[in-house]
């Protein structure tokens, strides 16, 4: 019987053994990694990291075209904790995926590192070759990643994701809206508290006004432009006046989001917003406007152009350095005279002049919800002792900088009667008005002047439409020493149809090869980009056969 017993007692002692070594085993042996294998599989389920939104172009119908959106892509990465061999999963690691042996050395020789992700979307072969390698601590797996169907089209609108430069690889928007939008695209992060899950929030989808096939003919149009001239850069932006919504915004060269890697650092900058210059005689249609509405002088107003005028012992000259004797403000308009302009500052007045370049906003940002937009100068006409010279210069656009869509929502006030709007590229922002900027009948008189140069040039017309448009071909400062260089920057800015302007577009051509004038190059673009939007649009034509506005 005690033997028995004792058989007993032993079999139960050593079953009960057993059990405690297998739970030391798992809680405390193999209870971190099983911790942390629970807990990337609670983030790759989605429970723990949240789903970034969407980014939407439209179209004129009101579809969404998906532009930024989350695709499972194959990833690795390396749990330093559990790597034997250093030196073998370096010497291995570095021709699969690209990146410096004394890199990997350092992120793969953390003692107590549990997780550093090496590839966020691997190619199958890089895949394979993992796999076949077989190092112990160097993982596989899908996990959720941004995609941008598009490409390179509006890429410095929306930016990209990131996890360079951020805690705990947290994705992060860089530049455009996956930046300005990126806490509502990045949702909230959930938790896990033992054995309590908070899940994770998706985040908000963003619907833009760029309007994917405006934004396709304009880029494409543009880039034609810079092959034909061999010019350095070009842009574009494509507006609607009344609203302020953009339809279409960008800058060549620019980048695929999905390879941001390869591309240089500039071509992620939205040159539209992020870089000033001098505008050249575009703003003469805004000289003419703080002119007529302040009562100084009228379309009609004469003077006598000598070709050339001479103010603080300095001389500036017409473009083609002619003299048109006796002419009119429409005539400057139309044949683009620096002299006319200065001529029409000096009736307004330094003071009115300098107050309707501050009413058109030119010392302030558009407040486009986007990120990085620069605020261009007048700081040559508010020195203490501003000088003569500086105002007729600025009168056609030299020794003052402008943003491309500051000078595009200046013009697009007179477009829209005199009121100037906020550009938006949200779809779920509503129309603002920022303020009158010129009376209705001084925008309506600055507008029949700009048709007046478009039909007179004939190269931005269209037929059955009256355009209006103004040129402008400015020299590149030189910083370095001081006055001009001989490159060029050439803008066209126009509207229509007049009558009831559905679109305001401004093109930008940097440094084209030969110094050519804007007529050359960036107006026919116009008219080209014009056309389509008309055609794609179904504008109604404002014009009767014998070609009357």
């Amino acid at each position: 019987m005690g033997i028995r017993f004792a058989a007993i007692i032993g079999f139960f002692t050593l079953l009960y053994g057993a059990l405690i070594f297998n739970l030391y085993n798992l809680q405390i042996k193999k209870g971190e990694a099983y911790t942390v294998k629970a807990e990337t599989q609670l983030e790759l389920a989605g429970l723990l990291e949240p789903v970034r939104g969407n980014i939407y172009f439209s179209d004129k119908k009101g579809n969404q075209i998906p532009a930024a959106i989350n695709k499972n892509f194959s990833f690795v990465y390396a749990v330093p904790k559990k790597i034997e061999d250093v030196k073998e999963a370096v010497e291995t690691l570095a021709p699969i995926i690209g990146k410096p042996k004394d890199f990997l050395e350092t992120i793969l020789s953390k003692p107590n590192d549990l997780y550093e992700p090496l590839i966020t979307k691997a190619t199958d072969e890089q895949i394979q070759a993992i796999k076949n390698a077989n190092l112990k601590g160097i993982y596989t797996s899908l996990e959720p990643a941004r995609f941008y169907p598009l490409n390179n089209l509006g890429s410095q609108v929306i930016g990209f994701v990131s996890t360079n430069n951020s805690k705990d690889n947290r994705p992060i928007g860089q530049y455009g809206v996956e930046r300005f939008y990126n806490d509502q695209l990045f949702g909230k992060e959930g938790t896990l508290t033992g054995e309590v899950v908070k899940k994770s929030e998706p985040g908000e989808d963003i619907s833009l006004t760029i309007d994917r096939n405006i934004q396709e003919q304009a880029q494409e149009i543009v880039k034609k432009l810079i092959d034909k001239y061999q010019a350095s850069a070009g842009s574009f932006i494509v507006q609607e006046p009344k609203t302020g919504k953009i339809l279409a915004m960008g800058s060549l060269p620019n980048f695929d989001p999905n390879k941001y890697g390869l591309a240089e650092i500039h071509n992620f900058l939205n040159t539209t917003i992020q870089e000033v210059y001098e505008p050249g005689s575009v703003f003469k249609v805004l000289t003419m406007a703080a002119g007529i509405d302040s009562g100084a002088i009228t379309p009609d107003t004469t003077y006598n152009d000598t070709g050339f005028l001479t103010l603080n012992n300095r001389t500036v000259k017409n473009w083609d350095g002619k003299a048109h004797g006796l002419t009119t403000m429409t005539g400057v308009i139309e044949q683009s005279l620096n002299i006319g302009a200065a001529f029409a500052e000096k009736k307004t007045g330094h003071k009115i002049f300098l107050k309707y370049l501050k009413a058109f906003g030119f010392e302030e940002l558009t407040d486009i919800n986007l990120p990085g937009e620069r605020v261009g100068s007048l700081a040559p006409l508010e020195t203490k002792n501003p000088t003569d010279i500086n105002f007729a210069t600025a009168s056609y656009g030299q020794g003052i900088s402008v943003t491309p869509l500051r000078l595009l929502s200046a013009v697009s006030a007179l477009a829209n009667g005199g009121v100037l709007m906020r550009p938006y590229v949200n779809i779920e922002l509503k129309p603002k008005i920022e303020r009158r900027v010129v009376s209705a009948q001084t925008a309506k008189k600055v507008a029949a002047m700009m048709v007046s140069a478009v039909d007179k040039a004939k190269i931005a017309q269209i037929p059955n439409y009256a355009m209006a448009g103004k040129t402008g071909t400015a020299f590149i400062p030189d910083f370095g020493q001081g006055g001009y260089t001989d490159q060029v920057i050439n803008t066209y800015v126009g509207f229509g149809p007049v009558t009831d302007p559905q679109f305001t577009i401004l093109i930008k051509l940097d440094k084209p090869a030969g110094a050519p004038l804007a007529g050359l190059t960036v107006v026919p673009a116009f008219r080209e980009l014009a056309e389509f939007v008309i055609s794609y649009l179904n504008v109604s034509p404002d014009r009767l056969e014998n070609n009357q506005p």
